[in-house]
C-alpha cells in the first residue's frame, strides 16, 4: 500500500510539472528525474502543497510576473538554480521574510523535501519551478532579481560532458539581462575543475564583475552563508569549496 502511494505521489507530482508545459524549445535537461521511493508525508506534500505553489511553464512566449506570484508583493526576488534539497532555499527564506524567493530544481525527490522545509517553517515567500530553469529564465522580465544562486552544481566534469554545465555564455547572457544593476550572481563548487571553468566565463562576461580583493574571498563563504548539505558531504570528504560572488554591472 505504501509503495502503490509513493508511486501516486511521484506521478501526481510529475503531473503538475507536465502541466501546461510548453516545448523544450532546444533545451535539454540531464540527470535524473526521480529516485528512490518517497515517505508517505513528503508523497502527500507532492499532491497538496506542490500545486499551490508551482510556477506555470511558460507557454507560446508570455512573460511570467514573478511579483504576482506571492500574497504579498516582496522587497525583492532571490532565484536559485538547482536547490538539491531545499535546505539552503528554505534558511534563505526563513532569514529574509520580506524577499521573495524561486526554487528550480529538475530532481523530484529534492523538490519534495524542499516542500518538507516549506511546510515545516510555513514559508510563504517561496515558489517552486520543479523543472530546468534555463525553461524559466527568458520568461523573467528584464532586471527583476536581486540575487542569483548556483550552489554546488553538477559538474559533468568528463570533457565531453562540458556543455551541459549551466556557466555557459548563453546562460549568463539570460542573468545579465534579469539581474539589476548592483545584483549578486553566487557559485560554489568543491570542483576545482568547475571553479576554473567559471573563472574563465564569468569574468569576462561584460555584464559581471567578480568581487574579490585576495584569497578569503573565495576562500571563505559570505557572511550570510547557508550551508548545503553537499557542502558538508564535501568537507567531510576532504574537498575545500570555493565561493565565487560576482556583481552585475551598472548598464
Amino acid at each position: 500500500m505504501g509503495e502503490d502511494r509513493s508511486c501516486r505521489g511521484l506521478e501526481n507530482g510529475l503531473q503538475v510539472i507536465a502541466e501546461h508545459e510548453a516545448p523544450f524549445q532546444g533545451v535539454r535537461t540531464y540527470g535524473r528525474r526521480r529516485g528512490r521511493r518517497l515517505r508517505d508525508a513528503r508523497t502527500q506534500l507532492l499532491e497538496t502543497l506542490l500545486p499551490r505553489i508551482a510556477l506555470p511553464h511558460p507557454v507560446g512566449g508570455e512573460g511570467i510576473d514573478p511579483w504576482a506570484l506571492f500574497p504579498v508583493r516582496p522587497r525583492a526576488l532571490w532565484f536559485e538554480i538547482g536547490f538539491g534539497g531545499g535546505e539552503h532555499l528554505a534558511a534563505q527564506a526563513r532569514c529574509h521574510p520580506d524577499v521573495g524567493f524561486i526554487g528550480c530544481e529538475v530532481f523530484l525527490n529534492g523538490v519534495a523535501s524542499a516542500l518538507a522545509h516549506i511546510e515545516t517553517h510555513g514559508l510563504a515567500n517561496v515558489r517552486v519551478f520543479a523543472d530546468d530553469a534555463r525553461l524559466l529564465l527568458p520568461a523573467l522580465p528584464a532586471a527583476c532579481l536581486e540575487r542569483v544562486f548556483l550552489l554546488f552544481p553538477d559538474p559533468w566534469p568528463k570533457r565531453r560532458h562540458a556543455g551541459r554545465r549551466f556557466v555557459a555564455p548563453e546562460n549568463l547572457d539570460h542573468l545579465a539581462r534579469l539581474l539589476a544593476a548592483g545584483g549578486e550572481l553566487r557559485i560554489a563548487s568543491d570542483d576545482m575543475g568547475y571553479i576554473r571553468w567559471t573563472l574563465g566565463l564569468v569574468p569576462v562576461h561584460p555584464a559581471f564583475r567578480w568581487r574579490v580583493r585576495g584569497p578569503e574571498d573565495w576562500r571563505c563563504p559570505p557572511a550570510d552563508w547557508m550551508r548545503t548539505r553537499y557542502e558538508v558531504k564535501a568537507r567531510q570528504a576532504g574537498r575545500r569549496p570555493a565561493y565565487l560572488c560576482f556583481e552585475r554591472k551598472p548598464e
